[in-house]
C-alpha cells in the first residue's frame, strides 16, 4: 500500500472498527443491564435492536447524502455523532435514555458504514482496491470478534458504562485522522447540488424499519404484529418506487438495478450474510446442548469464526488484486457452501473439531467473498454514485444478518422442537443444526448460480487479473 494511502486508510479502518464494535459489544451486557435497571429481557434487548435498526434504516440514505453534500464532511459528522452518542450511552440514567442514545449511535454508525467503503475509490490506486477492501473487512471482523471479549473485561473491571465510554477517545482519534488525511470535498462553482430526496428517504426508512422489526419482534414466533409490519413495509416499498421514478434526484436511482451484476452482488451479499448469521444463532445451542460445553468454551468456539475472518481480510485483498475479483468470489462461495454441507452431514461424534473445522472453512471463504464482492461492485462505480452504492452493499449485508437471525433461527427452532420431547435435547440440537445448514448449503448454491449467470455482465477490468 502506498504511503499516500496509509493515512486515509488508517482513518477509514478506525471508523469501520468503531461501527462494528458498536454492534457486538453491547450483547454481552444485556444480563447486567437487566439487573441494573430492573428490566426484563424484552426491554433490555432494545439496547441492541435500537442500534441495529437505526443503522440499517439509514445506511442507504447516508450514502446518497454523502454523494450530494460531500463524503468527507458527512463522515466527519457521522463520527462526531457516534462519539457524542457513546458518551450519552455511558452517562444514561435510565434504560429509555440508553436506548435513545444507542439509536443515535446507530445513526452515526450508518454514516460510517456507508462511506468508509465509498472512500476507497477516492484514496487508493485502482490496482490496490482489493487490498484496501480486505483491510476494511479485517477491521469489521476484528470489531465483531473483539466486542464480546472486550465487553466482558470492561464489565468485570469497571462497569457496563465503560462499554460505551471506551468509544469516546477512539472516536476522537478517528475524527482527527479523518480531518487530517481524507481528501477534501470538491464542489465546482456555478454547479448547483440537487436537492436531497426527503420523501424517498422517509419511505425507505419506513420500509426497512418495518421489515427489520417484523423479523426481530416476537422472538421467533410469527404473529399478527409481524404480518402487519411486513404489510406496511410492502406498501412503503411500492410508494418508494413510485416516488423515486418521479423525483429529479432520487435517493436510489432505480436505473441502477438494471445492472445485472449489481443486482447479483447485492443478492449474493444478502444470502451469504444470512448463512453466516446462522453460525452465530445456531452455534451456541449446538455447542451447549449437544456438545455440553461450558460458557468459556462456547465463547472460545464462537470467537474462532470472527478471528479467522479478521486474519483472512488482507490476504484476500492481495489475492483479489492478483487473480481477479470474480475468481476469488467464486472460490469464496464454493468454500462457504462446502463448509455448510459439512456441518449438515458430519457426525456429531467428531465433537468440537467436527464443528470448528467447517466453521473455519466457512469464515476463511467468507473473507474471500466479502473482499471480492465489494471490489466487484465498487471498482466500476462512477464517483457520484459511490456513496449510495456502498450504502446498498452495507444494507444487503445488514438485511442478510437480520433475516438470518430470524429465518435460520426459526428453522433450527422448528426442527429441534419436534424432536426434543421424543429424542432428548442433545439429539434435537444436532438435528436442528443439520437441518439449518442443509438450508444454508442450498442458499449458497443459489448464490453460486447468480454469480455464474452474471459473469458475462461484469466489466472486463474486474474479471481479469490485475497485476499489482
Amino acid at each position: 500500500m502506498t504511503r499516500t494511502a496509509a493515512g486515509p486508510l488508517a482513518a477509514l479502518s478506525l471508523a469501520m472498527l468503531l461501527s462494528s464494535l458498536g454492534t457486538s459489544i453491547a450483547n454481552v451486557a444485556l444480563p447486567t443491564l437487566a439487573g441494573a435497571f430492573g428490566a426484563p429481557f424484552q426491554a433490555v434487548q432494545w439496547v441492541v435492536l435500537a442500534y441495529l435498526l437505526a443503522s440499517t434504516t439509514l445506511i442507504v440514505s447516508a450514502g446518497r447524502l454523502g454523494d450530494l453534500v460531500g463524503r468527507r464532511r458527512l463522515l466527519l459528522a457521522g463520527i462526531a455523532v457516534f462519539t457524542l452518542a457513546s458518551g450519552l450511552c455511558a452517562a444514561a440514567p435510565s434504560l429509555g435514555l440508553l436506548v435513545a442514545a444507542r439509536a443515535m449511535q446507530g445513526v452515526g454508525a450508518a454514516v460510517m458504514l456507508a462511506l468508509t467503503v465509498a472512500f476507497v475509490g477516492d484514496t487508493v490506486p485502482s490496482d490496490q482496491t482489493g487490498r484496501a477492501m480486505g483491510l476494511l473487512g479485517t477491521m469489521s471482523a476484528t470489531g465483531t470478534a473483539l466486542g464480546p471479549s472486550l465487553g466482558g473485561l470492561l464489565i468485570a473491571a469497571l462497569s457496563w458504562r465503560a462499554l460505551f465510554a471506551v468509544n469516546v477517545p477512539l472516536g476522537i482519534v478517528a475524527f482527527a485522522l479523518a480531518l487530517a488525511f481524507l481528501p477534501k470535498d470538491v464542489h465546482r462553482s456555478g454547479v448547483s447540488r440537487p436537492r436531497f430526496d426527503a420523501p424517498g428517504t422517509a419511505l425507505l426508512g419506513v420500509a426497512l424499519g418495518c421489515y427489520a422489526l417484523a423479523v426481530t419482534v416476537g422472538r421467533g414466533e410469527f404473529g399478527w404484529l409481524n404480518a402487519t409490519l411486513l404489510s406496511v413495509a410492502g406498501v412503503a416499498v411500492a410508494l418508494f418506487v413510485a416516488v423515486e421514478s418521479r423525483v429529479a434526484a432520487p435517493v436510489v436511482e432505480l436505473a441502477m438495478f438494471r445492472d445485472r451484476a449489481l443486482r447479483a452482488s447485492l443478492a449474493m451479499s444478502a444470502l451469504v450474510s444470512t448463512v453466516m448469521m446462522a453460525t452465530l444463532v445456531v452455534g451456541p445451542f449446538y455447542l451447549t446442548r449437544r456438545l455440553a460445553l461450558g460458557a468459556s468454551a462456547v465463547g472460545f468456539a464462537l470467537a474462532v469464526g470472527p478471528i479467522v475472518t479478521a486474519l483472512t481480510g488482507v490476504p484476500a485483498g492481495r489475492l483479489t488484486d492478483r487473480i481477479g475479483a470474480r475468481r476469488v468470489a467464486m472460490r469464496g462461495l464454493t468454500g462457504i457452501a462446502g463448509g455448510a454441507l459439512l456441518l449438515a452431514v458430519l457426525p456429531t461424534t467428531l465433537g468440537l473439531a467436527g464443528y470448528l473445522g467447517p466453521i473455519a472453512l466457512m469464515t476463511v471463504c467468507y473473507g474471500l467473498f466479502q473482499t471480492a464482492n465489494n471490489t466487484l461492485v465498487m471498482a466500476h462505480v462512477p464517483a457520484p454514485r459511490r456513496g449510495v452504492t456502498s450504502g446498498l452493499l452495507s444494507l444487503s449485508r445488514n438485511l442478510g444478518l437480520i433475516t438470518g437471525a430470524s429465518v435460520m433461527g426459526a428453522v433450527y427452532a422448528v426442527v429441534s422442537a419436534r424432536l426434543d420431547a421424543e429424542h432428548g435435547r442433545a439429539a434435537a440440537a444436532a438435528a436442528g443444526m443439520h437441518a439449518t445448514f442443509v438450508v444454508a448449503a442450498l442458499l449458497m448454491l443459489g448464490a453460486l448460480a447468480l454469480l455464474g449467470r452474471t459473469s458475462a455482465a461484469l466489466p472486463r477490468e474486474v474479471t481479469v487479473a490485475v497485476r499489482a
